[in-house]
């Protein structure tokens, strides 16, 4: 019979049980700290010790939380609960993201072909419940985590105190004369048919069209003598055939050397340190050119006449400092109404920011050859085009990053539209934020330089977005002459109604309902007016939530000891926050900013 050891060992006696158990007793143990009110017992006992604030970036509410959030939550959970057992009263009160694109595209999934019928007032009813619905989800799956926090008491994008303090917060910005509306070229989501912001923005790989074009010179302004049989052009190099059609120039840099090279396919001109690399590309042995004596710097060559490829068009040569020998021929294509760069080039020489492209991504119809095609099916027909012109002088594909909706995940366009900016200029708002990164601590240390660079080197801030879930930009136009009524005392008598009755109301009622009797446009004394139909970017309303919650709780405090998000924030909340605080309190919202990394999968 064997021996029965249980008896020989020295066990300790305890009221535990030897078995964890856990998927039983973790159930169990919430369920008692519910019972128990734990999280108000400990704000209790920790009343009038020295408060300690992790402000919480809201996730959005259009979905179960994933790996990714749960992390998230878990470590603010543990900086939350290590401040109180230091001494501190550290109050957590969770958030969440209600308005924007990633919810109305959900709903716009559910609502199947009847999406095309729903108006704006029932779509918004519809994204308003479909938020609520996973704030609940979400709640109780945070709560199984055992993150403790004022769960019953969260603060919304979507409430009707918080939709108001946004329209205040833009008021601000107004009365501060950061707003503008201007054309300028924007990231588009053909597909969800919106302009997007950086932070919006994925940047994958992509396989396009790379080909180099011969633009012909028409007039060499006395610089040099035009080949009488073959012709002299510049050449241009482009991963984007479709932006083609829209060029008004081509850039050279003006310190860049540029010489003229005789080849089978007449003289080009390109840089001269790029010559070896453009004839291989070209398909030109050794002994097939020949580079002739002397070179012109670009800004010798500005004002050079060439013709677009096919359209009877004249093309300057223009300079730009931001044409580089990284890629291509150092001779740049430039459509002014297709990129950041070529935009401010552009608005320099007086250019026309033309952009052929609709709102679909489709060439509009008085586009010769390609009206009404998509600029991707347009794409190969233009390099068909070039080559039947004898303009094409090589073709082949580029495997590159390309910028993508984060939504959709299909690729965007950079085409210019009427849009709502603040601009990082005016009010110094650029410079500010700089200053404010500088007071700040930024764990690990790697993130003070990773948003610096962000902050100065983004473009004015893209504010406006062509949706229906989200609060209004709240300005007038007279319907008269179309001037802009936008004042921060307009958008406070807005946010009053805002606060009692929710955004919904600026799509229900009439813009009277919002002016005061008597208002008339200061440009034409007309007295009807109408309002934008834009909505804000969703990083606005996270933004201002250090206004609407920070400022607004009494158990809370701006600004905020810490906040703690993944590192792709810093081109996100913490970067939205930082300019929405900046740009109308002077300073950051934030004293330490720490970044965790990312969940991947195995």
């Amino acid at each position: 019979m064997p021996t029965d050891y249980k008896a020989t060992l020295n066990l300790p006696e305890t009221a535990f049980p030897m078995r964890a158990n856990l998927p039983v007793r973790e159930p169990q143990i919430l369920a008692e700290w519910e019972k128990r009110g734990l999280y108000k017992r400990i704000r209790e006992a920790r009343r009038g010790r020295p408060l300690w604030i992790l402000h919480d970036g809201p996730p959005y509410a259009n979905g179960h939380i994933h790996m990714g959030t749960a992390l998230n939550k878990i470590l603010k959970d543990i900086v939350v609960k290590a401040k109180t057992m230091a001494g501190h009263d550290a109050v957590y009160v969770p958030g969440w993201d209600c308005h924007g694109l990633p919810i109305e595209h959900q709903v716009d999934k559910e609502l199947g072909p009847k999406v095309r019928t729903v108006g704006t007032a029932e779509k918004r009813r519809l994204c308003r419940a479909y938020a609520a619905k996973y704030i609940d989800v979400q709640r109780a799956e945070f709560k199984r985590l055992g993150v403790l926090g004022d769960w019953e008491n969260p603060y919304t994008t979507m409430s009707y105190d918080y939709e108001a303090t946004i329209v205040r917060e833009l008021g601000r910005f107004v009365g501060a004369g950061s707003v503008y509306k201007g054309l300028k070229p924007v990231h588009w989501c053909a597909t969800c048919i919106t302009a997007l912001a950086e932070a919006e923005v994925e940047y994958e790989d992509h396989h396009s069209p790379s080909i180099f074009v011969r633009f012909p010179v028409q007039d060499p302004k006395g610089k040099f003598a035009l080949d009488p049989r073959r012709g002299t052009s510049f050449v241009i190099w482009t991963t984007t055939p479709w932006t083609l059609p829209a060029n008004q120039a081509i850039a050279l840099h003006p310190r860049l050397l540029y010489c003229l090279v005789k080849t089978p396919a007449g003289e080009l001109i390109l840089a001269q340190d790029l010559v070896s690399r453009c004839m291989q590309a070209f398909g030109f042995g050794q002994g097939e050119y020949e580079v002739t004596p002397g070179a012109w710097p670009g800004a010798d060559l500005e004002g050079v006449i060439c013709r677009h490829p096919w359209i009877e068009r004249d093309v300057p040569v223009v300079l730009g400092d931001y044409v580089t020998l990284d890629q291509g021929t150092g001779v740049v294509h430039t459509a002014p109404g297709h990129g950041a760069e070529d935009y401010e080039t552009g608005i320099k020489y007086g250019l026309p920011i033309d952009n052929p492209v609709d709102d679909q991504g489709r060439f509009v119809a008085d586009v010769a050859l390609f009206g009404g095609m998509s600029v991707w099916e347009a794409n190969p027909k233009i390099v068909a085009e070039l080559d039947r012109r004898d303009r094409l002088l090589a073709r082949g594909e580029i495997r590159h990053t390309y910028p993508h909706c984060w939504r959709c995940k299909n690729p965007t366009l950079f085409r210019a539209t009427e849009q709502w900016f603040i601009s990082m200029e005016e009010g110094g708002l650029r410079g500010k934020a700089l200053e404010a990164i500088r007071q700040v601590k930024w764990i690990p240390p790697w993130g003070e330089e990773r948003i610096t660079n962000m902050i100065a080197h983004r473009t004015d801030w893209c504010i406006s977005r062509q949706r229906a879930w989200g609060v209004p930009i709240t300005v007038f136009y007279c319907a008269a002459c179309r001037e802009v009524l936008a004042r921060q005392d307009l958008f406070e008598r807005v946010a009053e109604v805002v606060a009692r009755e929710g955004a919904d109301v600026w799509f229900e009622r009439s813009a009277e309902t919002f002016l005061a009797p008597g208002t008339t446009c200061p440009k034409c004394g007309g007295a009807a007016f109408e309002k934008e139909d834009d909505i804000l970017d969703v990083w606005f309303d996270s933004g201002v939530s250090q206004a609407a919650v920070l400022e607004t709780r009494p158990d809370l405090r701006w600004p905020a000891e810490m906040y703690l998000e993944g590192s792709d924030q810093h081109r996100g909340w913490f970067h939205s926050s930082l300019l929405a605080a900046v740009g109308t309190r002077g300073r950051a919202p934030y004293r330490e900013v720490l970044t965790h990394g990312f969940v991947v999968d195995g």
